[in-house]
């Protein structure tokens, strides 16, 4: 892996989020990675989707094509990614290119674990006003893994890319002079072991663990019910 995406969402070039980014971008080159940026705010991306294709649509799905990484880094609004990084999705990922690619053998949609985008790994970095044990174990939240579902299992997994754990960063508004260089240096740590570092297990959709109606086997998982049950060890890491 040698070549990374890096998109970011946030509307303040002066934000916590944009020196973040930074701080990413500048230890993957360190690493000896190439990167290619996209902040969305910055190019004043076009979010919505009226008809497909586009040379703005193009441009990033060839980013896309040449990344080994693919970081989306955003603030965590509402539950979910901002606007105009759910447009990108929406514009990018269309159908042909990351979803609805045919398997020629089978004549089937290839999907959760293969599609348009195997082979790359993705890493979302998110960053939150609540405090860490409200995205934890038994959190008001909400577990940060079952938040970002819709875009670890529905977005990343399904397009054929390995998920890795979110990297959060919470309690953003505590952050301050005294305590950016240790958020700095988790970042860094973090973005330093990707490599070599496992994704989520979620389970592909075969006909090993899933029956015709997209269902786990009831031999899969058993003891498990929700979001935990498509992951190979159930288990939730801490």
């Amino acid at each position: 892996m040698t070549k990374a995406l890096w998109v970011l969402a946030h509307p303040d070039r002066c934000s916590l989020s944009a020196h973040l980014r930074d701080v990413g971008v500048d230890t993957l080159r360190s690493e000896g990675w190439e990167v290619e940026e996209s902040d969305l705010y910055a190019m004043e991306w076009d979010p919505i989707l009226v008809r497909e294709g586009g040379d703005d649509v193009r441009a990033e799905q060839e980013k896309l094509c040449a990344a080994d990484l693919v970081v989306l880094q955003f603030p965590l609004w509402w539950y979910g990614v901002p606007a105009i990084m759910k447009g990108w999705i929406d514009r990018v990922f269309e159908q042909g290119f990351a979803y609805d690619v045919l398997n020629p053998a089978t004549g089937r949609s290839r999907k959760y674990g293969d599609g348009g985008l195997v082979g790359r790994r993705a890493l979302a970095v998110v960053t939150a006003g609540d405090r860490p044990g409200s995205l934890g174990h038994r959190g008001i939240s909400g577990h940060i893994d079952d938040v970002l579902w819709p875009l670890l299992h529905g977005t990343f997994w399904y397009t054929g890319m390995s998920a890795l754990r979110p990297h959060l960063v919470a309690n953003t508004r505590a952050v301050d002079d005294e305590s950016i260089g240790v958020v700095d240096d988790e970042l860094r740590r973090r973005i330093r072991g990707l490599k070599a570092e496992d994704p989520i297990d979620y389970l592909p959709m075969t006909e090993e663990h899933y029956d015709h109606a997209i269902r786990l086997h009831p031999h899969r998982s058993e003891s498990f019910e929700g979001n935990l049950a498509h992951r190979r060890r159930p288990e939730r890491p801490a």
